[in-house]
């Protein structure tokens, strides 16, 4: 393995992250995958990070930049702000050296993450909730590192975190020579802040110029995308949260500084899409993903012609997903695919209007998820929500026709984020 060119200021030190790391996080499997190879007509290979220590590939970098600190420094503390998954590597790495670490969460994290790194950090770490965003826990964390003379362990934007992180990619193209004899022809990797795909991607264009390295983010959350359209990190000024471990507000200096150079594509995943492979990847695979590690892929099918007798790797970074999120998972899924849908419907002032309703309008194969009268008073007269379950995609445009046959008052809220976001 040959050291990383110095492409810009900042140079990374792969080589050396990986015999420090060697002993420390697990060699994850490169696992071949019938199912998705057979679907895709390809040879799809998946990097199981979500089988690492803590169940994502983040304690490689916060345990190299930590391991590199002085005796002086990790005597004083360390500080790092995450959504769970760079705290949980941190919270490993501060019980592995002996270090008290303090982390900074955002107040809706999962409380899986919270629980686990508490678990991993032990008596080593002490958790403080705060802000809405990543962002905002971050200016929190990085106030009180500088009030308390401590380090603060950065999640993507340093060096020593993204060289860290290049390993995965080390133990890719060291692992696909004993699997096949074919180069990979694209690896898919998630972006957040950008640590995991400037290193990988970086270490890939030295290695394997070959390979057409694509990253991807959460639709709701296009920092990276945006970036790269602006020539330079931007703020974005609202981002859906719900992928946690990749929504960040911008991506770091640091980070972009590689991956304008590391990556030959980046692509927008639809949340609901995202869902819909957790579901699929947990049902077929018995493999539970988290909503990022999920990403590389749900992008397949935007790839399915180019990727056709390629060899494939996608990276699922993480399997932190908490058990109490899969209601809203399989609600984005079954939204995203077409097969749910609300109305806000009035229904007529006369006997039996509910009953036609049930009997002639719904498909025999059409189900009543959720009925209620919006109304606290007089509820009768008033709209009642309709939440349906179709069995097809296609069973929605019978559903209609047969509202208007039979003179249905209704509302459509799906595509009214407003009304949506209110009512349900």
């Amino acid at each position: 393995m040959s050291e990383v060119k110095k492409i810009n200021k900042h140079v990374l030190d792969i080589a050396g992250a990986a015999a420090r790391l060697k002993s420390v996080v697990t060699h994850t499997p490169l696992q071949f995958n019938a199912n998705l190879s057979r679907k895709y007509q390809c040879n799809v290979y998946l990097k199981r990070e979500d089988l690492q220590i803590v169940r994502s590939y983040k304690l490689r970098g916060a345990y190299n930049m930590m391991h590199q600190l002085s005796p002086e420094l990790l005597a004083k503390g360390v500080v790092c702000a995450s959504a769970g998954n760079h705290a949980q590597g941190f919270a490993y790495s501060c019980k592995k050296l002996g270090v008290k670490g303090v982390v900074f969460m955002p107040i809706p994290s999962p409380q899986q993450k919270v629980n686990q790194t508490k678990m991993f950090g032990d008596e080593f770490v002490e958790v403080v909730l705060v802000g809405d965003t990543f962002d905002d826990t971050a200016i929190a964390a990085k106030a009180y590192t500088i009030e308390h003379g401590m380090t603060f362990i950065p999640p993507f934007d340093h060096p020593a975190i993204i060289s860290g992180q290049a390993t995965v990619g080390v133990e890719i193209l060291d692992d696909i020579k004993t699997l096949t004899p074919d180069p990979i022809d694209y690896i898919f990797l998630p972006v957040g802040g950008g640590g995991l795909s400037a290193g990988v991607g970086t270490y890939f264009k030295q290695e394997s110029p070959h390979t057409k390295v694509i990253g991807l983010e959460p639709e709701g959350a296009p920092s990276m995308f945006w970036a790269l359209k602006s020539g330079e990190p931007v703020e974005l000024e609202n981002i859906d949260k719900f992928v946690d471990g990749a929504s960040v507000k911008r991506v770091g200096d640091i980070t972009f500084s590689f991956c304008k150079d590391a990556l030959d594509d980046m692509r927008l995943v639809p949340e609901g899409k995202i869902c819909t492979t957790i579901l699929q990847m947990y049902n077929e695979e018995a493999m539970v993903v988290e909503p990022a590690g999920a990403m590389s892929i749900a992008a397949l099918d935007d790839y399915a012609e180019q990727i056709k007798g390629k060899t494939i790797v996608c990276i699922v970074s993480g399997g932190n997903n908490d058990i109490a999120r899969m209601q809203e998972i399989k609600e984005r899924s079954l939204l995203y695919e077409g097969l749910k849908y609300y109305f806000l419907i009035r229904f007529a002032q006369r006997p039996g209007s509910l009953k036609e309703f049930v009997n002639k309008v719904l498909g025999p194969n059409d189900d009543i998820t959720r009925f209620e009268y919006v109304q606290k008073h007089n509820k009768e007269a008033g709209p009642a929500l309709v939440g349906l379950e179709l069995r097809s995609k296609k069973d929605h445009e019978t559903l209609i026709n047969n509202m208007k046959k039979y003179q249905i008052n209704y509302n459509e809220i799906n595509k009214d984020d407003n009304i949506y976001g209110y009512l349900i």
